[in-house]
């Protein structure tokens, strides 16, 4: 099978993107090549996600082009990834899909590959509880990719049960990397260019590794991290607000190459929203963290998840959403109204009782208040010297750099005796309310 080639398209969150670059690494070590092209790929890939309808519905439209797409080329097309069951059973009724293979088989997919090229089924239904891929060294994509930014997952899975989240169904319960694995595949990044590390989980403040007597948490491994690679920009996400500790916040504020940045996912800022969503935590505690990270991390920049339409969500659950976000004035934020997930408990036991049209206008009205608070927090850089990571050009002018600063927010400067990979200092003399403009 060797020189058989393929093509990876994906769906949903940056640990979609961590997966692929597993996947990447498990094929081309059984001789497959990589393809930048659908067009020239023999095995086709979707990393599918079913975190929101909205991805879902991405693949069953891609799936009709390569419909027609395969009546010109023998394809095989592989789905992976976090797949409901619906999902899947539904896309076993329309015959496009030849394999499916879940997060913790990734080491399989070359025999589902094999399997499908002699047209048989493989059938493998074991699940590694403890399958973290620890082993599996992450490849360039290509020879010459001046790509220097890149993620790494440390935990898999996902423990919390949020009523409205998949999750937990299609990638387990969760489990950490070995911290030995984690601080070495960082340092061999580093000497392969990379310049920034992004550490990814469900939930990275659970992060815990117990061997022996010994223990090792986020904090511990943060820690590690910054010291034994110090010139390497480290950053992380997702955070849960229940789980985000001093200690945690204390390691960031002590080491330079630590970004300031902090994803803080709140969904709502309704109480009774909260506990129906079995988030475990209250408006209160959240808010109380916000002050924390502003008084240990002065200058971090804070962005958010927030889900509106849940179930039972009222006007003055909506209006408490608004006034938390007018009391934070988040950088920036991810936004998006509720669709309920087969196999989740708020698909089997909660309505989906918010009109389509409330929950539009809902959003609308989140989204318009989020860009006057990014637009203020821009404002806020003006006039100061920035550092940023150079990551390529800019894809509006070809004469400017972009890259970002220790608060991931995107800079993009004129072009000046510089090279992707090099850190600059950019003075800001302009804002929009997603990008900051200035002068090297």
């Amino acid at each position: 099978m060797k020189n058989k080639s393929f093509y990876i398209e994906n769906y949903g969150c940056q640990m979609n993107i961590s997966d692929s670059d597993i996947v990447t690494s498990i094929l081309s070590n059984h001789g497959f090549v990589l393809s930048e092209n659908v067009d020239k790929a023999d095995i086709i890939l979707l990393n599918a996600c079913s975190i929101r309808e909205k991805a879902e519905l991405a693949i069953k439209k891609k799936l009709e082009q390569l419909k027609f797409f395969r009546k010109k080329k023998k394809i095989w097309i592989g789905i992976i990834g976090c797949f409901s069951k619906q999902i899947k059973n539904f896309l076993l009724k329309e015959k496009i899909v030849d394999f499916f293979v879940n997060p913790d088989s990734y080491r399989e997919i070359p025999n589902f590959i094999y399997y499908s090229i002699m047209g048989k089924q493989y059938f493998y239904d074991k699940k590694k509880k403890n399958e973290t891929y620890a082993d599996i060294n992450f490849v360039k994509r290509k020879q010459n990719d001046q790509k220097i930014t890149t993620f790494l997952s440390i935990t898999r899975g996902c423990n919390n049960m949020c009523t409205f989240c998949i999750v937990p169904f299609t990638r387990g319960r969760e489990r950490s990397r070995d911290p030995y694995s984690i601080i070495e595949e960082c340092k061999r990044l580093y000497h392969n260019g990379y310049k920034e590390i992004t550490l990814l989980g469900q939930n990275v403040d659970s992060y815990l590794w117990i061997e022996e007597n010994r223990t090792v948490d986020f904090s511990q491994l943060l820690d590690f991290l910054a010291r034994e690679i110090p010139f390497m920009r480290i950053r992380f996400s997702t955070s849960n607000p229940h789980d985000m500790s001093d200690k945690v916040l204390k390691v960031i504020s002590q080491h330079k190459n630590i970004c300031k940045h902090i994803h803080l996912p709140v969904q709502s800022g309704s109480n009774k929203i909260l506990k129906l969503m079995n988030r475990k935590y209250t408006r209160e505690k959240y808010l109380f963290l916000v002050k924390k990270i502003k008084n240990i991390i002065p200058g971090c920049s804070i962005s958010h998840d927030i889900m509106t339409g849940f179930c039972n969500e009222k006007e003055e659950d909506h209006q408490d959403t608004i006034s938390l976000m007018n009391k934070i004035k988040y950088n920036y934020g991810y936004m998006f109204s509720y669709s309920p997930r087969p196999g989740t408990y708020a698909y089997r036991k909660l309505k989906d009782n918010v009109p389509e049209n409330i929950k539009k206008r809902r959003l609308k009205e989140i989204i318009d208040l989020q860009r006057k608070h990014s637009f203020y927090r821009m404002q806020e850089h003006l006039g100061n010297v920035e550092e940023v990571l150079v990551e390529g050009e800019s894809k509006k002018n070809n004469q400017y750099w972009y890259g970002r600063n220790t608060q991931n927010i995107v800079v993009v400067f004129p072009k000046k005796n510089l090279n992707i990979g090099d850190l600059a200092h950019v003075e800001i003399t302009n804002a929009t309310s997603a990008t900051l403009i200035g002068k090297h």
